[in-house]
């Protein structure tokens, strides 16, 4: 299910996630670019094994991380996703508060991937786990919203409106039964993704989301 657009725009400039997009697409670029693309993303990715409690300095990945991106495809989807759900969280937060969300929650989505595989060898990067913490609000505060959306219906590709509660729970099942589906893969060395980053920004986001309802 590929997301075209939110029934109800925010009625804000959002101004932080069309910066945040911004951003993710010069890092990208730097990336890319860079003599040793390889080297690059060693330098500021998540590798979990290296992650010492007892030194700062290896934590700072877990922000840096969700600023690169495997390829194009990667990019454009979570472009794509926090420029749809996005406005509507960044208007429901504020302007202080949702760039410190936004951040935060890629970093639960970091921790929860850590804390289930702490020797995985393999470099985490991306903005996912902070989209799914977007997601994971969204859920809470707009779930009445519907989201006009490009699905195939046999074979053929079909825009239909589907209610922004039910995409996103499904989404989110699916994240929980792929990370589950992944582990033997994890602990066999095989690169993929980070499902449980998925599944950790989004329930942060879930959390923040329960929080801002209520105040």
């Amino acid at each position: 299910m590929i997301p075209l657009r939110d029934s109800h725009p925010a009625n804000i400039f959002p101004f932080w996630v069309i910066s945040i997009i911004a951003i993710n697409v010069y890092v990208f670029f730097l990336e890319i670019t860079a003599a040793n693309p390889e080297a690059f993303i060693t330098q500021y990715a998540l590798i979990p094994s290296l992650i010492d409690p007892a030194n700062y300095q290896t934590w700072i990945p877990f922000i840096t991380s969700q600023f690169l991106h495997g390829g194009f495809v990667h990019i454009i989807s979570n472009m794509l996703f926090l420029w749809i759900f996005g406005d509507n969280v960044e208007g429901k937060f504020g302007f202080i508060f949702f760039p410190i969300f936004y951040l935060l929650g890629g970093a639960a989505g970091g921790l929860a991937q850590y804390f289930l595989m702490p020797e995985s060898t393999i470099p985490m990067l991306g903005a996912s786990g902070a989209i799914a913490a977007v997601l994971g609000a969204y859920f809470v505060l707009f779930g009445h919203h519907t989201i006009k959306t490009l699905v195939p219906v046999f074979g053929f590709l079909t825009v239909v409106n589907i209610p922004a509660s039910i995409m996103l729970f499904y989404w989110f099942i699916t994240q929980i039964f792929s990370g589950v589906a992944s582990i033997p893969l994890a602990a066999e060395g095989l690169g993929g993704v980070a499902f449980f980053a998925h599944a950790g920004g989004f329930a942060f986001g879930w959390v923040a989301g329960r929080m801002v309802k209520s105040s």
